[in-house]
């Protein structure tokens, strides 16, 4: 935290246009030291999670429509945190000044003495049209690309907007903040000689998951706004470029465009999963069922570090067990040189991999990635009297160290982390599914489904629930474990993988035919 003596500063970082990857090298570095963050309703609240958990994170939100602070009300707190030693970060949608009253807010520091950084973001009026598939110059139809407001300060007592200039302008138009004032915008560009035939783009939420894009022309553009019930924040792009979208919408055209996934897996691995949802056009929502956390006792583990030599095989069944395992291993005072002369299996390729980063390499990964898989792996080997230690969870099926003592084998297990039911973001992620907001929820382990069960009060309440919700769970295991409890699995990858889930929800999403590697029992 701030101390007495530390000299406050404000980062005015812009946002971007909502996708949170076009988020800037300096703007992370910006939010990863922030003691506040004011962010407004453009700004994408996943970009928060930048910020240190312990970082105060205030909503100063401005919308199209409705009410909001007063915007010296915003000046007056940056002011004041920056001048109490703190840094703060006002997160602002697209670039703080295009639009973005970045420059008032800048001028209201500077009067004040307060240090102050301007971080530019991606702005919307270019990023909005580039993901509707629409660029806003183009060597043949746009050498000029015009910048306006949608929405002038309502003080005002007359338009500083040059429409003749605007309406005779052979380039594109981008108006921010526009959808209020359509009508207006598009009586003043034909009153002024515009022809009715020009191409119009409106693109909602542009670069987010959400997007939504409505095409037409000056003569219909309004009409078709109102059927379309758009509402801000929107873009309206004016110009023939818009002609273009047709062959260029690449986004939109992404097989989980516009769908809303659940993860429930817990929030430190849920990156790769998130990552491969948005690239493939889904919106990622962070639902965690599952926290881990440490042994309430390191003894087992630690004795087996220091006795590490007498194994035969190391068996990993997770990346947790990795994870958590080798930094046992590196607090005790060892690395991978433990390892000589052991034999490691781990239950799959993305365990191999974490497994990787610490300088070791799997002599064993079975073709099926569960327990099962690794004892048919194992099947050639003489285990007779071999020592073989799993580090893994508390709680975990007991199929494998039971079969490998049936074939002779000395099976340690020791618990190396434990996992238990993380209830502070429940009501949000609850709430999406009660509106109907979730198109599907996956689940990445028999505990991520037990758990959501027993968050959201009871099967009952989960199958209701999820009764709309496309379910989909990474392998057999997880399948029936949400089978037992009434749930109706819909999707299921052909191998036990993250990246074979996303390819799995692409095919459902695409077809509407379920994907099953199995049939239900």
């Amino acid at each position: 935290m701030a101390g007495k003596s530390r000299i406050g500063r404000v980062y005015l970082v812009g946002a971007g246009p909502g996708d949170p990857k076009l988020l800037t090298l300096r703007g992370k570095e910006c939010l990863e030291q922030a003691d506040v963050v004011l962010y407004d309703y453009l700004a994408n609240p996943a970009l928060l999670s930048h910020a240190p958990p312990q970082a105060e994170r205030i909503y100063v939100g401005r919308r199209g429509r409705g009410q909001y602070q007063p915007q010296e009300t915003t000046n007056r707190m940056l002011v004041e945190r920056a001048r109490q030693g703190q840094i703060v970060v006002r997160l602002k949608g697209g670039d703080p000044f295009v639009f973005g009253r970045g420059g008032e807010e800048a001028e209201a520091l500077a009067a004040a003495g307060v240090l102050f950084e301007v971080v530019p973001g991606v702005t919307a009026a270019v990023a909005a049209p580039a993901y509707a598939g629409i660029p806003v110059t183009h060597r043949t139809m746009a050498s000029t690309v015009t910048f306006v407001t949608g929405h002038e300060d309502p003080d005002k007592s007359t338009t500083a907007l040059e429409w003749p200039r605007l309406a005779s302008s052979h380039g594109t138009l981008v108006f921010l903040m526009g959808m209020k004032n359509l009508p207006s915008i598009v009586s003043n560009l034909i009153g002024e000689g515009r022809p009715s035939t020009t191409p119009v783009a409106l693109i909602r939420w542009g670069t987010r998951a959400a997007q939504r894009t409505v095409v037409g022309t000056l003569a219909d553009i309004v009409e078709k706004a109102q059927q379309a019930k758009l509402e801000p924040p929107t873009v309206v792009v004016v110009g023939e470029v818009v002609k273009l979208r047709e062959q260029l919408n690449w986004f939109e055209r992404r097989p989980l465009f516009g769908k809303r996934v659940l993860m429930t897996r817990a929030k430190e691995q849920a990156g790769e999963l998130a990552g491969l949802l948005a690239d493939a056009g889904a919106e990622p929502i962070e639902g965690a069922t599952i926290q881990i956390v440490e042994p309430k006792d390191w003894a087992l583990v630690d004795r087996a570090i220091d006795e590490l030599g007498r194994y035969d095989w190391v068996i990993f069944t997770s990346v947790n067990g990795v994870v958590q395992f080798m930094k046992r291993l590196q607090m005790c005072g060892h690395d991978a040189r433990r390892f000589a002369g052991r034999r490691i299996c781990c239950i799959g390729p993305r365990t191999a991999e974490e497994l990787a980063t610490y300088g070791l390499t799997a002599d064993v990964v079975p073709a099926e990635y569960q327990a099962e898989g690794v004892l048919e792996s194992l099947a050639a080997s003489d285990l007779s009297r071999a020592h073989i230690l799993i580090p893994r969870a508390e709680v975990a099926r007991a199929i494998l160290p039971e079969e490998l003592r049936a074939r002779g084998a000395v099976v340690d297990v020791v618990s190396v982390y434990r996992t238990e039911v993380p209830r502070d973001s429940v009501e949000s992620w609850k709430q999406l599914l009660l509106e109907r907001e979730i198109d599907s929820v996956t689940f990445t382990s028999s505990s991520t489904v037990r758990n959501f069960i027993e968050l959201v009060g009871g099967e009952a309440q989960a199958r209701g629930l999820l009764q709309s919700v496309a379910v989909a769970c990474i392998g057999p295991i997880t399948a029936q474990t949400a089978r037992d409890a009434g749930l109706s699995v819909v999707i299921l990858p052909n191998e036990n993988t993250i990246p074979a889930l996303v390819e799995a929800m692409a095919g459902y999403f695409g077809t509407g035919v379920s994907v099953a590697a199995a049939p239900a029992p």
